[in-house]
C-alpha cells in the first residue's frame, strides 16, 4: 500500500505516526506560566538530539482549534510570550497512571501536579519544578521552537532544549555514567492508547559484526 499524505485526513496521518513509529519514549514536560502556575504534560514525540551541547527535543502539537498547547506557550522563548524553560522527566512504570493522567486538558492556570497528586522538586537551574517520582530528569533550557505550520489545527512544533541540570537517582546509576534499564523500569507508547515496558532487550554489536557469518565477510558499499 502506498499513502500519500495530502489523500489522507489530519487524524488519519496522525494514526499513522503513531503506529508506524513504535515505539516512542515519554517525555513528561513540566513548565510555569508567567503567573507562575506549574503545568506538566506528557509527549511521546521526543528524542535526544546531540551531546554538544547536550540537547533536547519534543513535540507539542497545537490543539484542535489551531491554538498552541499550555506546555509551548509556557516554554517558548521570553520574544514569544514563555519563560523559555522546561524539565523533562522520564516516564517509568511506577507512576504510569500519573503520567497519563497529566494529558488531562485542563483549563490554562489549572496545575497538572495537583490533578495527579505528583511532587513538585524546586530545580537547580531553571524555574520549572521536576517531579519527585520520577527517576531521571533533565532541567532544561529553550534554544528554539521551530513552528511547522502556525496556528494549523493540530500541526506540530518542535522544541529544542539545551540541557543544563540531569537529576538521577543514585541507584540507578554506575560511575561510568550507564545506566541500568532494569532498575530504571521506563515504559515506551505505541499506538491509540497503548504502552509497552522495557523488559524484554538484547544486546549485539554495531555495523559489519551485526551481520555474522558470510554477510559480515561483505565489503562495504
Amino acid at each position: 500500500m502506498d499513502i500519500r499524505p495530502e489523500d489522507l485526513s489530519v487524524e488519519e496521518r496522525h494514526k499513522l505516526l503513531i503506529g508506524a513509529i513504535v515505539p516512542r519514549p515519554i517525555a513528561v514536560v513540566s513548565t510555569i506560566s508567567a503567573s507562575g502556575v506549574t503545568n506538566l504534560a506528557p509527549f511521546s514525540f521526543f528524542c535526544g538530539v546531540g551531546s554538544n551541547p547536550m540537547t533536547l527535543a519534543f513535540a507539542p502539537g497545537n490543539n484542535v482549534d489551531g491554538t498552541e498547547k499550555d506546555t509551548l506557550v509556557n516554554c517558548s522563548p521570553a520574544a514569544d510570550g514563555g519563560n523559555g524553560e522546561f524539565v523533562v522527566n522520564v516516564a517509568t512504570e511506577t507512576w504510569a497512571t500519573q503520567m497519563a493522567g497529566s494529558a488531562e486538558p485542563l483549563p490554562y492556570g489549572i496545575s497538572e501536579f495537583d490533578l495527579t497528586g505528583l511532587t513538585p522538586v524546586a530545580s537547580d537551574e531553571v524555574a520549572p519544578p521536576r517531579v519527585a517520582e520520577s527517576p531521571i530528569a533533565f532541567e532544561c533550557r529553550t534554544l528554539q521552537v521551530i513552528r511547522t505550520n502556525p496556528g494549523g489545527v493540530s500541526s506540530g512544533n518542535l522544541v529544542l532544549g539545551e540541557v543544563l541540570v540531569v537529576h538521577v537517582n543514585d541507584d540507578l546509576i554506575n560511575e561510568r555514567l550507564h545506566i541500568d534499564p532494569e532498575r530504571l523500569e521506563a515504559i515506551g507508547r505505541m499506538g491509540g492508547l497503548g504502552y509497552t515496558r522495557t523488559r524484554d532487550r538484547f544486546e549485539m554489536p554495531a555495523g559489519r559484526a551485526a551481520l555474522g557469518g558470510v554477510h559480515g565477510d561483505h565489503p562495504p558499499t
